[in-house]
Order: structure tokens, then C-alpha cells, then sequence
């Protein structure tokens, strides 16, 4: 069976190598191992602002990856103090991917920032400062992970691509989404923040707020990529609809 081509949207941002300092189109290579590992093709797509995301004709499947926070712009409100500066053009990129990824009904899966960018193109809006609305801590500096409880909704695609309603992930964010808008809430820490939201409306459409890619959760999160690749295959072979 051939292996599923899966697009992964990524970075924008400074990088240094060799003799070059510049900005650089980048993504973590935790993510391409991840799905490299469970069987599929990778395709790194950098920000584009366009309209056209015909490029989504070419894949089975959409991954939105983790980073910078949401430009609060774009769900209406003005930027906390704690707000990275925006990601204008990831921002636009990003959605316009989702929304062709919805209407081709392939399918998504949305990671930290991948589930904001789906709450807020499905009208909802973000706690733009965690500890301000929680004690329990989501992240305790940048580049770091800790870990918490999560509860699943018994019978969501979660809970059955992991085989249990209550586990332990790890996190890394001081963002959270607030509103989910038209997404349903499927999973929560102990302190409310939504940590799983789905559209039920769709074949396979999921955003977690923790990592997945990292190295420690392949195996604990392996369910939920394996259902993914899953169903980038029957996407594929046009099975899914």
C-alpha cells in the first residue's frame, strides 16, 4: 500500500547556519520523524498568503503544527502584554489550508497552535494568558514541557484512537483556546482548559493542545497518528467521505 503524503505546515522565522543568518521557512524535526516513523510522506509547506491551496490536490492529509501564538486580531481582541509578536503571514497560511482541507474533507489533525488555529477559524477565540485564568501550570518557561492530567469524552475519536478517558500529556503553552466556536470540546485538563476539539461533521478532524511529536509520547500517542494515517489513506483511495 502506497504511503500517505501528509502535509505539515510550518515556521517562518530567523535561523542560523553555516554562513547564513536569515529568515528561514523550518519546522522541528520531531514532527517529520513522528509521521516519518508511522509510515508516511512528508511534505513541508511554508507559509503562502495566496488563495490558491491547490497544493492540498497532492496530499491525504493536513497537519498544523505547534509555534507562535494566534495574532489576537484575528478573534477580535487587542494583544495581551505576554502575546508573541504576530505571524501574519502563517496566520492567513494556515487557515486558508484548513479551510480547503475541510471543504476536500481531508483529513486534519491540529497540534498546540494547530487547535487554536481551528477554534478561531471555526469563530471561537483564546485565553491569551493561561495563568491568568489557571494555577495549574501549562508551561513553566519556554522550550520546556511538564505534564498533567486529561479527561476524554467516552466515545470520541480521542478516547478511542488512545484507548482510555483519562491519561497524562505533556504541554508546553501559555495559550489555550476559550471558545471553540462550532468544534466540539472532546478533552480538558483538571483546571478546564480544553485540551481536545473535533467536528464531528467531518471524517477525521481533531486538535490536541499537547505534543505529540515529541520523542517521549511516540508510543503513548502512536493511537492517535496510526488513526490519522488511517484515514489519510482511505482519503486517499477515496474511500472516506
Amino acid at each position: 500500500m502506497p504511503r500517505p503524503v501528509i502535509g505539515l505546515s510550518c515556521y517562518l522565522e530567523p535561523a542560523r547556519w553555516g554562513a547564513w543568518d536569515i529568515e528561514a521557512a523550518l519546522l522541528p524535526h520531531w514532527y517529520i520523524d513522528l509521521f516519518q516513523e508511522a509510515g508516511a510522506r512528508v511534505v513541508i509547506l511554508p507559509p503562502d498568503t495566496g488563495d490558491d491551496v491547490d497544493v492540498l490536490d497532492r496530499l491525504d492529509g493536513l497537519v498544523i503544527v505547534g509555534g507562535a501564538d494566534v495574532n489576537p486580531a484575528s478573534y477580535g481582541e487587542v494583544p495581551h502584554e505576554t502575546s508573541d509578536h504576530p505571524r501574519i503571514s502563517r496566520d492567513a497560511s494556515e487557515s486558508n489550508l484548513y479551510r480547503g482541507a475541510r471543504e476536500r474533507r481531508m483529513p486534519v489533525l491540529g497540534i498546540c497552535r494547530g487547535l487554536q488555529v481551528m477554534a478561531v477559524a471555526h469563530g471561537g477565540s483564546l485565553h491569551q494568558n493561561l495563568p491568568d485564568v489557571s494555577s495549574l501550570v501549562h508551561r513553566e518557561r519556554p522550550g520546556q514541557f511538564v505534564d498533567h492530567a486529561a479527561t476524554f469524552t467516552e466515545g470520541s475519536i480521542i478516547a478511542e484512537a488512545l484507548g482510555a478517558t483519562d491519561v497524562i500529556v505533556n504541554s508546553s503553552h501559555h495559550q489555550a483556546v476559550k471558545d471553540p466556536g462550532d468544534l466540539i470540546v472532546t478533552g480538558s485538563a483538571p483546571d478546564g482548559t480544553i485540551e481536545v476539539c473535533e467536528d464531528p461533521a467531518m471524517p477525521f478532524c481533531i486538535g490536541v493542545q499537547w505534543h505529540p511529536e515529541h520523542p517521549d509520547r511516540r508510543v503513548a500517542d502512536l493511537g492517535l497518528i496510526s488513526r490519522f494515517l488511517d484515514a489519510a489513506r482511505a482519503h486517499s483511495s477515496g474511500e472516506q467521505q
